[in-house]
Order: C-alpha cells, then structure tokens, then sequence
C-alpha cells in the first residue's frame, strides 16, 4: 500500500536539510476508533456489532444505496432491526428527525452507516442524540467516519461541533465496496479527503503523529487518484486510496479545521452546494491562501507536487478532471459576496488573517476556476 513512502519520506515536516521542526508544545489524545480494514470485510458487520454488545442495529442509508443497505440488513439476520434510507447531503435536522423515530421504532440498540460523508452524519447525529453505539462502513473516500465532528443543517445555516459521542466505535474498510465508486464521486470525495489532511499540517493544534499521517495520506492520494481515473476497478490503486482516506479521517478528528472547512461550510450549508465537488474547487484557492503565510508547514505539498502547494493541488484536479469552477454548482456573484460576509463571521483559526476582500477574491478565484499563484 505504499507504506513504505512513509518511512522514507514521511518525516520531512518542515524546511532545512532534511530537519524536523516540531511544534514547541503539543497534545495528542490518541486513536480510539476500533478499524477493520479489507477486501471482504463487510462479511464481520455482525461480528462487530455483538463485539460493542449490541443486540440490533438500524442500517442507514441514503436513497440511492437503500438497496445495498437492505442486502447487507438481511444479511444480518436477527441483528438486523430494518432500514432507514433518507440520509441526505450536509445531515438537516428535518431528516435527522425522521431518522431518530425510525431508530426508536426498530428497537435497535446500534446504527450501522453504509455510505459516505451523509450517511456517516446521520449515524453520527443519532448517536449523540442517544447514546448508541456506530459501526460505519464507507464506500466513498470522506473521512468522516474516523471524526468526532458532526455538522447539521438547519434554516440556511450548517454548524459544526464536536463530542464524545460523535466518534463511531467501530469503522469497517471493505476495499469491494469502493471498486464500483463511479471515477467522478473517487475524484471528488478523494479531493475532499485531501483537504482534511492538508489542513492538518497547519492547524494551530497539529502535533506530530497527525503531521506524518496528513504527508502520507496526501502522498498516497497523489498516486492513487491518477490511477483510479485510468484504471478504476484496480485493486491496488481502491486499497492506496481506502488506506488514504483514513489517515486523512484520522487527521481531521485529531486537530481543529481552519479557512478550507470554514468556506466549504458556508457554501454548503447556505447555498446546498454538493459537499465532495465544494471541497474539491475549493481546496487549491484555501491552501494557496494560507501558503503565504505558512509556507514551512506546507513545504510537504510542494515536496510531493514539485511546485507550489496551490498549483501542485490545482495541477492534481485537472489531471484527474476534477470540477475546478464554482460556477458550474449554479452559484453567481452575488451568492460570493454574501458567502464572503458568512466566511468572515465567526472565524476559524488560521495562519493567515481572514480577510473580507481577500476571501471575496479567493472566491471570484474559484468561481472563475482560476490557477491559484501560490
């Protein structure tokens, strides 16, 4: 899987001849989600499930998966309580809602999320809400399922936030379900995944671990994602990539998220733009953004892309024909202006000051699909 990149080349954090510069001080809380990682492993769903000392679990599922999610219910027999199939894009309450009368309906003591980022948020918005236990099983490259952050949709505005109960216990990686991810969803959602770790490099909370794994995820990223677009039933290149996207999970649950997220929130969760597709156009313009202020942090990108980290990622997207317009998710100019004013309230923390005219004009940026400078 390429593990062996990272030993070699993993440790370089930093700028100089080959030293490592560690941040002054740094917490890091540890990896607690239980992970089953393999071809034929969502065949253990049950064995997982009896293993959190769950009696049942309702399968989620969005609508265009509710056939998978029943196969995989009946498969599970007297564990399986049914299925509720109307997860929807950036979890709205109204459907969470929905959901939970179905949970408490079913007797289930456990949800199982099969799908990507939206199901994974309706597991997670359950969970929290009840105490249930999450066995999550990704068929996209998101990320989320290794985080314990939700983000909820309600009146216009999507919020996040974290908490114990968000972390799924359990996450199961069969690289079977992934092989027939159509070439456009892997492109997007891979894209979305590498936001998650290059963001990691700069988060004001990064510490080492999460620094090496966030390398090593972009890194495999980089390969894998070219080779799913030439060849997207290979194996090697839906395991490089299933291997990828948790370490990118792994980061996102591990530090705070700055402007990239902040922006992909706002467009998101006000304008219903698609997730993975938003975080795609979006991830050149945000790092190059924030490469002028932290150029050392983002020295990795550079190292793996060989040009400047904005470019680097903008050169990834076109090569795999990735979207790169905001344009083409239907916004206009005035949705930017008011996105600029929503991205400027309430900011993350970032390396670089957030800007009202600045984030105006990285939006015009990614509204045009322009090649970032940085």
């Amino acid at each position: 899987m390429g593990t062996g990149v990272f030993l070699r080349h993993g440790h370089r954090q930093n700028t100089g001849a080959g030293i490592v510069k560690l941040p002054d001080s740094f917490v890091f809380p540890g990896i607690t989600s239980r992970v089953v990682f393999g071809a034929g492993s969502l065949a253990r769903t049950g064995e997982e499930i009896e293993r959190l000392g769950s009696k049942s679990a309702l399968v989620l599922s969005t609508p265009q998966q509710e056939e998978q999610a029943r196969d995989l219910s009946d498969k599970l027999g007297f564990l399986g309580a049914g299925v509720f199939s109307g997860a929807a894009m950036h979890t709205p309450v109204s459907v969470t809602e929905a959901a939970l009368e179905a949970f408490r309906t079913s007797g289930a003591d456990c949800v199982v999320s099969l799908g990507g980022g939206s199901t994974t948020g309706l597991g997670k918005a359950i969970a929290t809400r009840t105490g249930a236990d999450q066995v999550v099983i990704p068929t996209t490259y998101a990320g989320s399922e290794m985080t314990d952050i939700l983000g909820e949709t309600q009146g216009g505005r999507k919020t996040t936030r974290r908490d114990p109960s968000i972390l799924p216990e359990t996450v199961i990686y069969d690289i079977d379900l992934t092989l027939s991810l159509p070439v456009a969803m892997s492109v997007t959602s891979g894209l979305n995944a590498v936001a998650h770790s290059a963001e990691g490099l700069y988060a004001s909370n990064r510490n080492p671990v999460i620094s090496l794994l966030a390398v090593e995820s972009i890194r495999a990223f980089s390969q894998a994602l070219p080779a799913i677009v030439e060849k997207p039933q290979d194996p090697e290149a839906r395991k490089l990539a299933q291997y990828a996207a948790w370490l990118s999970g792994i980061v996102l649950g591990g530090v705070a998220m700055a402007l990239h997220h902040k922006i992909c929130h706002t467009l998101g969760g006000t304008f219903d733009t698609p997730h993975a597709e938003t975080h795609a156009i979006m991830l050149p313009h945000t790092i190059a953004y924030n490469a002028v202020a932290a150029p050392g942090l983002l020295q990795p990108l550079q190292d793996i892309f060989g040009m400047k980290p904005g470019q680097g990622l903008y050169d990834l997207a076109k090569r795999i024909e990735a979207p790169t317009r905001l344009v083409d998710l239907g916004l206009t100019e005035a949705d930017l202006d008011k996105a600029a004013d929503i991205a400027v309230e309430n900011p993350y923390e970032n390396p670089r000051p957030v800007e009202r005219e600045a984030i105006r004009q990285l939006l015009q940026d990614a509204f045009d699909g322009r090649e970032p400078s940085n």
